[in-house]
């Protein structure tokens, strides 16, 4: 019933921007959490920004300062803006939310992923 549907991604330039966004369909449940990963080739998916209902946002050291992670709670939408991008950025990102209900447990769900590339 539940699905994240991300957009967003693409090919840009280094020093580029771009603007990641992810929304969950359905009604009746609550947000606990939103956040976005990342998976580089040969290399195990990773933590980019989390912003928590009520919480901080965390970032990774990696990102801190270029990317901006923001919700929009009415939409039940999480976005992320990535700029001075590096070519090191290149990864398909995906979309995570802890959501629950009185009627389910919290369950971790996933988008399916979008490609970002950064190349000259």
């Amino acid at each position: 019933q539940v699905q994240l549907v991300e957009s967003g991604g693409g090919l840009v330039q280094p020093g580029g921007s771009l603007r990641l966004s992810c929304a969950a369909s359905g009604s009746g449940f609550s947000i606990y959490a939103m956040g976005w990963y990342r998976q580089a080739p040969g290399r195990q998916r990773e933590l980019v920004a989390t912003i928590p209902t009520g919480g901080r946002t965390n970032y990774a050291d990696s990102v801190k300062g270029r990317f901006t992670i923001s919700r929009d709670d009415a939409k039940s939408t999480v976005y992320l803006q990535m700029n001075s991008l590096k070519p090191e950025d290149t990864a398909v990102y995906y979309c995570k939310a802890v959501l629950g209900s009185t009627s389910w447990s919290r369950n971790d769900y996933w988008g399916q992923g979008t490609q970002v590339t950064v190349s000259s």
